[in-house]
């Protein structure tokens, strides 16, 4: 009789991926900075029937990700969390600011480069089934393509295996359509990692899956994560997707506007048990925004009042002058 295996914890899985992470990057000295945003600005400009118009979709955002972290950016339509996904991946570039991958600088590079890093630093899951596979090739030779496409030796044994790791190495045989939603995103995790890339970047991998199949994306995006340390950002709507990571990074009007930090602690009964503490972002001008929830619990408006403690800061309304 076998034993049946234990499935392991959001602690466990944190571990594992940082061991690995460190293992990627020769050292535990070297795991910060992998992406680092500062005052990142994005311009769009569009022809108007009198003139231009421009649309400031980033404005002056700061991030600093981990190497081997598996964080969430969370936000509303149009405050800039898909933005930030395109030009960390790749597919566009910023007007201004910093903006560096892996060592690679994206304001920096040529067309070429761009190319190359797209196709041997990071990978990518979007949302939409259909964009992330070939559907006239199988799941197996859909994971082999990128490697052949990075002039590298393409092997099944490898395809194989990236699909068993995600749950889905029964449909290594089998072409997009002969597959359900959820599997064709947990191939699309597969194939993003096959160049064995430094980051990958899922934009709403979940968006279109019921709860219980997002459930297995995601599971398969952490034991990629755990099992090969790569670094993954997941923008995302889903509060089940952004409440299973360590940190999650919520972005407003074109800046990060706060954090949710979970942290593992022993409790008194010996077990494992995830704290959670949501954060203000203060950026380098002293710049913060208050959660709206908090301003519009105490109907905050045009200004507030603030008193400097030994400790802290008070924040009250500012009322009448």
């Amino acid at each position: 009789m076998t034993a049946t295996a234990r499935v392991p914890d959001l602690v466990e899985l944190q571990r594992r991926a940082a061991e690995r992470a460190a293992a990627r990057a020769g050292g535990g000295d070297r795991l910060r900075g992998h992406i680092v945003c500062d005052g990142l600005v994005r311009i769009f400009k569009t022809e108007g029937r009198t003139d231009a118009v421009e649309v400031v979709a980033l404005q002056g955002l700061d991030l600093v990700v981990d190497r081997g972290e598996l964080l969430a950016i969370v936000g509303a339509s149009g405050s800039g969390k898909s933005t930030v996904l395109n030009i960390l991946s790749g597919l566009d570039v910023p007007t201004a600011g910093v903006a560096r991958v892996a060592g690679y600088d994206l304001l920096g590079m040529s067309a070429k480069q761009r190319l190359q890093y797209r196709r041997q630093v990071v990978g990518f899951v979007w949302q939409q089934t259909g964009r992330n596979l070939l559907p006239y090739l199988t799941a197996r030779q859909n994971v082999e393509l990128p490697m052949r496409l990075a002039r590298r030796r393409a092997s099944s044994r490898r395809a194989q295996e990236l699909l068993d790791m995600v749950g889905v190495g029964y449909c290594a045989d089998r072409r997009p359509n002969q597959m359900s939603g959820g599997e064709q995103q947990r191939c699309a995790v597969a194939v993003a990692v096959a160049n064995n890339p430094e980051v990958l970047f899922a934009d709403e991998p979940t968006g279109e899956l019921d709860e219980a199949t997002a459930a297995e994306v995601f599971g398969a995006l952490r034991t990629i994560n755990a099992e090969l340390g790569v670094t993954i950002v997941v923008v995302t709507h889903d509060e089940n997707v952004s409440s299973q990571v360590r940190r999650t990074v919520a972005i407003r009007d074109g800046r990060t506007a706060s954090e949710v930090h979970r942290t593992a602690r022993l409790a008194e009964d010996g077990t494992h048990e995830v704290v959670t503490e949501e954060y203000a972002v203060l950026d380098r001008a002293g710049r913060m925004q208050l959660p709206a929830a908090f301003v519009n619990a105490l109907s905050l408006r045009d200004r507030v009042k603030l008193t400097l403690e030994p400790d802290h800061v008070q924040v009250r309304p500012g009322g009448e002058q």
